[in-house]
């Protein structure tokens, strides 16, 4: 059910809800879980625009009372810089589809791992073909975790926050508003751990790697002093860069040298001391979704651990954690636990998830048709010349999860139970290939949680005082 007012919403979880004044108060923790939480998710994302924000806040706030709140990493990755700690790659995990149920998925491996070093992340390209504001992503995620018990940090990011080149070209100072303007509604709802891709601006053309990497540093560094004034108090946002375009040609430790060379002495002459990156992401060999071959299945890739070693190396020398692998995910199952030997800070995961999710024997037949229907009718312009049906589908799929997320959503139980059930054995999979089991420990010594409170929307004050809200 999605209720239609807030008026209703407020009704059906007073039960497990209170509000004093501003303050929401959780008076029966239990039946939150087992009842009201689900509620509130499915209007978070499915009610109209009042009830969606009413519920957002009401899940945000009855996180911070059960301590399930988001967080940023940069402490974390700061200590490895001093190597507080080593061994481990920090999996950051982008959920596009059933944000809600994946994640709680996600959050039950960790508990059985007892992993606590791992992140939810969600692109800036994502978040328009499947649909997700940086609102309702968050919502989700702390629901899945107040659903499954979970308590303590969440780390929340924003990946390739990235300035388009092509608006670049054009017109500069747009482009970078465009991504000022989403690290502005990103940051109030959680985004505490940010990747600022400006790669885009990398131009091969000159001789010095200076002049190739200036556009993509110095933009790097004024996004940073952005983060630094929006970013609440006692929060230190997770910042990473990037020095190449993943599934372009590979880094070099002097690439790296250039980037971080050039961005602190940008980031210095912005003045007040600014805090800078705690990660660099490089390129190794791999590319986003994998390279579709035309029987559908993925072509083998091989990733430069050694490179990988060196720039991570050499990123620490810089105080950051190390480096960043991207696009991960469709990689032979057997190569994950070289990256925790390699010394590589963090990795990204993404299409393998949807994968597995939209290739599982479970998932409905039907609906897959129509989704591939729906592929041939709006994104036919998307296929390339010589691409086999299969390779089309793979590679279009994605553009898929907005404009059916009800019915994903709405799959019938025991499909569910299927498919989330793999989902979490994957999960389990990639926390202890990366090694970061009993890692929850760690960070709850490392990491510093702050409580933050949201303002009420004003869908809430204007009936205020029929809820007992107003101010």
């Amino acid at each position: 059910m999605i209720h239609e007012s807030v008026y209703e919403l407020r009704n059906a979880v007073k039960n497990s809800l209170q509000i004093d004044g501003k303050q929401v108060q959780v008076v029966d923790a239990d039946r939150l879980r087992n009842e009201h939480i689900d509620v509130l998710v499915r209007d978070a994302v499915f009610g109209t625009e009042p009830v969606k924000a009413f519920a957002r806040w009401l899940i945000w706030e009855a996180g911070q009372a059960l301590n399930v709140r988001p967080a940023s990493i940069h402490e974390f990755y700061i200590a490895r810089s001093r190597d507080e700690w080593k061994d481990r790659t920090v999996p950051a995990m982008n959920i596009r589809f059933t944000t809600y149920d994946t994640a709680r998925a996600a959050i039950r491996a960790a508990q059985k791992t007892r992993a606590g070093a791992f992140i939810f992340e969600i692109a800036r390209s994502e978040m328009g073909y499947t649909d997700q504001e940086p609102a309702e992503y968050s919502a989700c995620l702390i629901a899945a975790a107040i659903k499954e018990g979970y308590s303590g940090p969440i780390f929340i990011q924003g990946d390739h926050f990235q300035v388009k080149a092509s608006t670049y070209k054009k017109n500069p100072e747009a482009a970078i508003q465009e991504v000022k303007d989403l690290i502005a509604k990103a940051i109030p709802a959680g985004f505490w751990n940010i990747d600022i891709d400006t790669s885009t601006l990398v131009t091969l053309e000159p001789e010095s790697l200076d002049e190739q990497q200036r556009h993509n540093y110095t933009r790097s560094a004024e996004l940073t002093r952005w983060v630094r004034e929006l970013e609440p108090e006692g929060v230190t946002v997770s910042l990473g860069g990037e020095i190449g375009e993943v599934g372009e040609k590979n880094s070099t430790p002097e690439e790296l040298d250039a980037y971080i060379e050039g961005y602190k002495q940008v980031l210095a002459d912005l003045g007040d001391n600014l805090v800078g990156l705690s990660k660099i992401s490089v390129q190794t060999g791999t590319s986003h979704g994998g390279v579709v071959l035309p029987d559908g299945s993925i072509a083998e890739v091989a990733v430069d651990f050694e490179a990988l070693r060196i720039l991570g190396e050499r990123a620490r020398q810089h105080g950051t954690g190390g480096a960043v692998q991207h696009g991960a995910s469709t990689l032979p199952e057997e190569m994950f636990h070289k990256f925790p030997e390699v010394q590589t800070l963090e990795i990204h995961l993404a299409t393998g998830f949807q994968n597995l999710f939209m290739d599982h024997p479970a998932f409905p037949a039907d609906l897959k048709e129509k989704i591939y229907r729906y592929l041939d009718a709006n994104h036919a312009d998307e296929r390339k010349p010589g691409q086999t049906d299969a390779q089309f589908y793979y590679s279009t799929r994605k553009k898929a999860i907005g404009p059916f997320k009800p019915e994903l959503w709405a799959l019938p139980e025991d499909v569910k139970a299927q498919l989330y059930q793999a989902l979490e054995d994957q999960f389990c999979f990639f926390y202890e290939k990366l090694n970061v089991v009993n890692t929850r420990e760690l960070i709850d010594r490392l990491v510093t949680t702050v409580e933050y409170h949201q303002p009420m929307p004003a869908s809430a004050r204007m009936v205020g005082d029929d809820l007992g809200l107003a101010d």
